[in-house]
């Protein structure tokens, strides 16, 4: 869910006025040459990233040779030795105008002369208007807000960064356990060290992100994050004041973002569902499911697992029929959804055989058609068998949208 942050607090630039020059179409250099490079800056001590650098042996009324300046602000050039007069000219800059002049520069035979144009220097700002140099302040106070707006953000992104692989880490704990611990290690050991790891990871995720909601508490996805963690930390109550700060804001932007809506309502489902609120969770994911369509199947996915963890039979069947009908395809919700109903077996009086709940061994099957080397195939299999099933895989689900 991770998600980059960026503001439109770009730098602004200074309107430059220019002054009376003239120009003409400038003249290569023939014979020996000299070269001459430099970077341009606005009054506001940005780089200027266009227009063009002259040289002129007549105090700036006419061009001699000229240099554009590039996006990096740089200008470089080749031009007969001598004294120049340096311009700097805007791309708006009338022909007969010139916006900045810095006078006796020599050009040296075989030389590499640098001369930078520095409008920030004191000599420049002092022949500004009255109305220039209060604008020129307003500007300098809104740049300096945007560095540092623009310094929080690239904090930010570099915190969400960590807390993508930290979720990753989280996800792979067990794993991560197995192979820390000896092979001799037992089941509760490696239950005990996956737990340690994953408090670790969802720690630090809960102290970055409560650290970052601080700094830009008006972010949705630092309080969606936030949920994330508190719920790996079992703070269910943090959680959904999280999940629900991430939804105010959503619904206050103007340019919501459906994959932290969708996220929001799926981690409060989840909340919902460890806390024993089976009707509160299946609307938060229903809500899930309808704000953000495209990410519907792995939502009520998630919802028919989470209702297995929690151990509501019930709910997980009614999360795996919704799964099922957006995406049939998903071998898994077939076997939560037969795991769920064949928790109600009964046993005829007569024949005294076991009786699976309708749709049960349907499901059952289907999962092994789908997957019939999965990782619930030779289970599913043994209680077929049970049954007295014989394995089929004839059994079509419903399209997508039909149940």
């Amino acid at each position: 869910m991770n998600r980059n942050l960026s503001l439109g607090l770009g730098l602004l630039a200074f309107a430059l006025t220019p002054v009376l020059a003239q120009t003409a179409a400038p003249t290569v250099p023939t014979g020996p040459t000299g070269k001459i490079h430099g970077h341009v800056t606005n009054p506001t001590g940005v780089s200027t990233t266009n227009g063009s650098v002259s040289l002129s042996n007549d105090g700036g009324h006419t061009s001699k040779f000229t240099f554009p300046v590039n996006a990096s602000g740089d200008y470089t050039g080749v031009a007969t030795p001598g004294t120049y007069t340096v311009v700097y000219r805007a791309p708006e800059t009338p022909a007969d105008k010139m916006v900045d002049s810095i006078d006796n520069v020599k050009v040296i035979l075989n030389q590499d002369v640098m001369q930078d144009i520095d409008m920030s220097r004191a000599a420049f700002i002092d022949k500004l208007s009255p109305e220039q140099k209060k604008q020129l302040e307003d500007i300098k106070k809104h740049n300096s807000e945007a560095l540092k707006a623009n310094e929080v953000i690239k904090n930010l992104n570099a915190d969400l960064r960590t807390v993508t692989q930290d979720v990753k880490d989280a996800d792979s704990a067990r794993d991560t356990a197995k192979s820390q611990l000896p092979a001799t290690a037992t089941k509760a050991e490696i239950d005990a060290k996956e737990a340690e790891i994953r408090a670790t990871k969802y720690g630090e995720i809960e102290s970055l992100m409560l650290k970052d909601t601080a700094a830009k508490p008006d972010a949705s996805v630092l309080w969606a994050q936030l949920g994330q963690a508190q719920i790996g930390l079992k703070k269910y109550d943090e959680a959904i004041e999280s999940y629900k700060k991430a939804l105010d804001l959503e619904t206050a932007s103007k340019k919501p973002n459906l994959n932290i809506q969708g996220s929001a309502y799926s981690g409060m489902g989840e909340v919902y569902a460890r806390t024993g609120k089976a009707d509160d969770a299946l609307t938060a994911y229903d809500s899930a499911a309808k704000i953000n369509p495209s990410q519907a199947s792995f939502y009520l996915r998630n919802e028919a697992v989470i209702f297995y963890q929690v151990g509501n039979a019930d709910a997980q069947v009614t999360a795996s029929d919704k799964a099922i009908t957006v995406d049939p395809t998903q071998p898994l919700v077939y076997y939560l959804k037969g795991n769920g109903l064949v928790q109600k077996t009964t046993m005829d009086d007569k024949t005294h055989k076991l009786v699976a709940p309708a749709g049960c061994l349907e499901a059952y099957q289907k999962y092994l058609e789908l997957s019939p080397t999965g990782p619930y195939a030779t289970e599913v299999k043994g209680i077929l068998a049970g049954f007295d099933q014989k394995i089929d895989t004839s059994y079509k689900a419903p399209k997508a949208g039909k149940k």
